[in-house]
């Protein structure tokens, strides 16, 4: 059974079909790709799944419960999502260590700042920055940063949410993006222990290379319908998914 199902969703702008009646469904213990190029509406798709943004109509469905007809913001930890975004969004003027212990301790902002964090909370903090390699930069200020750290850092967020909340489906926006090789061997490491997790990992990628080696089932997606399904080498194999979108 899919943890998150959605049925003919649909999102217009002004006449614009940015989601066009999709049913898709994302398993646990598999990475899902959504591809296509700009403007195919996967951005917008992940916005409604996580509440940032309203959809017109359909249902979305988590774990098997009754079909969602709206979707709150404020909600959507409840059921256990997590994500990350195209423009990495962070605490600017704290440090590496408390952008990560206020996802950790589930308290607002200014009371994680004077809150006296206990060795379980400081652990955990130190695990997920360690995995991204970050540790060493935890008492930099956040807007300090490059820009592949503050995508690492976003991601190390995602699993703190993953620690302190118990997320099980996870949505990455173009995490690979601006990323030297290095730092993608350690996005690639961090996703691949989330799917032995079994948790359910949404990837949106451009990179079709990556797509190819991490993905487990494919979306391809054009003008907010879906024009290809399946595994990536037959889904992204396709003569008209060459045509229009990888330009092969």
């Amino acid at each position: 059974m899919p943890t998150l199902e959605t049925k003919n969703i649909k999102k217009h702008f002004e006449g614009v079909k940015a989601v066009d009646g999709l049913s898709l469904k994302f398993e646990a213990g598999q990475i899902t790709g959504v591809v296509g190029p700009n403007g195919s509406g996967k951005s917008t798709l992940v916005n409604l799944l996580t509440g940032m943004a309203p959809y017109q109509d359909g249902e979305v469905i988590f774990s098997g419960a009754e079909g969602l007809r709206k979707l709150l913001p404020h909600e959507v930890a409840n059921y256990g999502v997590a994500r990350t975004f195209q423009d990495v969004r962070l605490f600017e003027q704290m440090p590496v260590l408390d952008n990560i212990l206020v996802v950790l301790t589930e308290r607002g902002v200014f009371s994680s700042i004077f809150e006296r964090h206990g060795d379980f909370h400081l652990a955990q903090a130190e695990e997920v920055l360690r995995k991204v390699g970050l540790w060493s930069k935890r008492n930099e200020l956040a807007v300090n940063l490059s820009y592949g750290q503050r995508k690492l850092l976003e991601i190390a967020r995602v699993l703190a949410m993953i620690f302190g909340r118990g997320a099980s489906i996870v949505f990455l926006d173009e995490p690979f993006a601006g990323l030297f090789p290095e730092m993608i061997k350690v996005v690639v490491s961090v996703l691949e222990e989330l799917k032995q997790q079994n948790r359910t990992i949404i990837l949106i990628e451009h990179n079709m290379e990556l797509i190819r080696q991490l993905s487990d089932h494919v979306y391809v997606l054009d003008a907010g319908q879906e024009l290809a399904a399946g595994k990536p080498e037959k889904a992204l194999g396709r003569p008209e998914v060459i045509e229009a979108y990888l330009g092969e």
